[in-house]
């Protein structure tokens, strides 16, 4: 197994990672699919109203590639179809039937063609949960990736435990990774790290490569980059390895089970947990009771570097593995603001005491509310981006070029292998307070629009 050792990156220690139980939960009445978080979907309806379905039905299809789909996570009736401003699709609401009932799909043979494979998972909806780069969207099924990528960990901070999300499972995961091995003429990449598990860490039909080092290692933008860096004019394939496990039973049972292991994590989560769900669970099913009072929270669909602002009146996100509870600290009154000698707050930098305390108590966590703790600036090029991104790319540099729209600097630069989350970390060391990952999108998008 070959290692790669990261020294680039940095470590977020906050309080409120999830105890290793299941904690059990009411299902809602409702669940909702959001098309927005399918992003690069062109969503088109195939359903209306009081219309019944099972779990592995089709709701929606893309315009521009029909066979691409997302399909219902349980049986019930279709509740509502939500249309906003210009008749754009908010969301389609199913009612949950007491007991579900599943789509009878054939198990897939491995010893199928790919166009017949390739059908099969794009059939089950399985496609939807396959992101592409460039660009970082759904794929496109027409064009045959030069590799897949999946990673066994998440090193974000407060990540689900892929080791608990997955045990049991690794013979799910096993064929999930062959299905995705015949949809690739080079290779799928299977990333871990030295703490994964031994069952998830003996794959077969895969190249095993071991990260160790700090976040974003555990990030598939950065395996992306360190095995196969991508050129114009190739995409690669990535996927969650939590999706591939739904796959693999899929592929050996012909049913499409969508439920999933989510965690419930932050400072302001009274019992950090686990619950078992689906996506488009509603927010308010999984946080109830469950938040400390008198605190104005956020609540955020994914880790707090990459994760969505939400209500509780919103869904699980289809791509998220953790649900995120911190304060908005608007209710915070510190003398002397940020600029106090602090015991208690987290720093990148010297600033605070709390770098020198870490290296004696290196476990030591912390309660991080929303605040920025300094004022936006011009965006000034310091260096400071480069210590925290292990990547071969000119960060800073590459930035410019997106906020300038220059679409040859952004090319020579490395643009078709990043994605937002990629720059996480240099949003949360920047001294600017820019939105990293809000440009890096819009970039992502003007280039897809402009190229493709």
């Amino acid at each position: 197994m070959k290692s790669i050792k990261l020294k680039k990156g940095l470590d977020i220690p906050m309080e409120g990672a999830a105890a290793a139980n299941v904690v059990s939960m009411s299902q809602p009445e409702k669940i909702a699919i959001v098309p927005d978080y399918f992003l690069g979907f062109s969503p088109k309806v195939a359903v209306k109203e009081g219309d019944t379905v099972k779990a592995g039905s089709v709701l929606l299809f893309d315009k521009n590639h029909p066979e691409l789909k997302i399909v219902s996570p349980v049986s019930g009736k279709i509740a509502e179809v939500a249309r906003g401003e210009r008749r754009k699709l908010l969301y389609v609401s199913v009612k949950r039937d007491a007991v579900t009932t599943y789509e009878k799909f054939a198990p897939i043979s491995l010893s199928a063609d790919r166009a017949t494979i390739l059908d099969a998972v794009l059939s089950a909806g399985f496609g939807a949960f396959i992101k592409r780069r460039p660009y970082d969207v759904v794929i496109n099924p027409t064009v045959t990736p030069k590799a897949i990528f999946v990673s066994a960990f998440d090193t974000a901070p407060l990540a689900a435990d892929y080791n608990f999300l997955l045990k049991g499972r690794s013979a799910d995961v096993q064929a999930g990774l062959s299905v995705l091995a015949q949809l690739t003429d080079g290779k799928v990449y299977y990333s871990v790290s030295p703490d994964t598990d031994a069952e998830l860490r003996h794959m077969t039909n895969v190249e095993i490569t071991e990260f160790v080092g700090p976040h974003p290692a555990g990030t598939v933008g950065v395996q992306i980059n360190s095995l196969s860096p991508i050129n114009k004019g190739e995409t690669v394939w990535t996927m969650n390895v939590q999706d591939v496990a739904a796959l693999g039973k899929f592929a050996k049972t012909g049913k499409v089970d969508l439920h999933k292991l989510v965690a419930l994590v932050g400072p302001e989560v009274i019992n950090p947990c686990y619950f078992r769900t689906f996506a488009g669970t509603p927010l308010s099913a999984i946080t109830k009771c469950n938040i400390s009072k008198g605190v104005n929270v956020r609540i955020i669909n994914g880790n707090v570097l990459t994760g969505v602002q939400t209500t509780n009146d919103g869904v699980l996100s289809p791509f998220a593995n953790e649900v995120t509870v911190i304060a908005e600290g608007d209710q915070a009154n510190e003398l002397f603001g940020w600029i106090a000698p602090r015991f208690n707050k987290f720093s990148n930098s010297a600033l605070y005491v709390t770098k020198l305390v870490r290296k004696i108590f290196p476990k030591m966590a912390f309660a991080y509310d929303t605040r920025l703790l300094g004022g936006r600036r011009a965006f000034i090029v310091s260096g400071e981006m480069e210590k925290v991104f292990p990547m071969d790319i000119l960060p800073e540099q590459l930035i410019k070029a997106m906020i300038a729209k220059n679409l040859d600097k952004m090319e020579q630069l490395g643009a078709y292998e990043v994605a937002p989350e990629d720059f996480a970390l240099c949003e949360f060391v920047c001294t600017s307070k820019i939105e990293i990952q809000r440009i890096v999108r819009e970039a992502l998008d003007y280039m897809r629009k402009e190229l493709e």
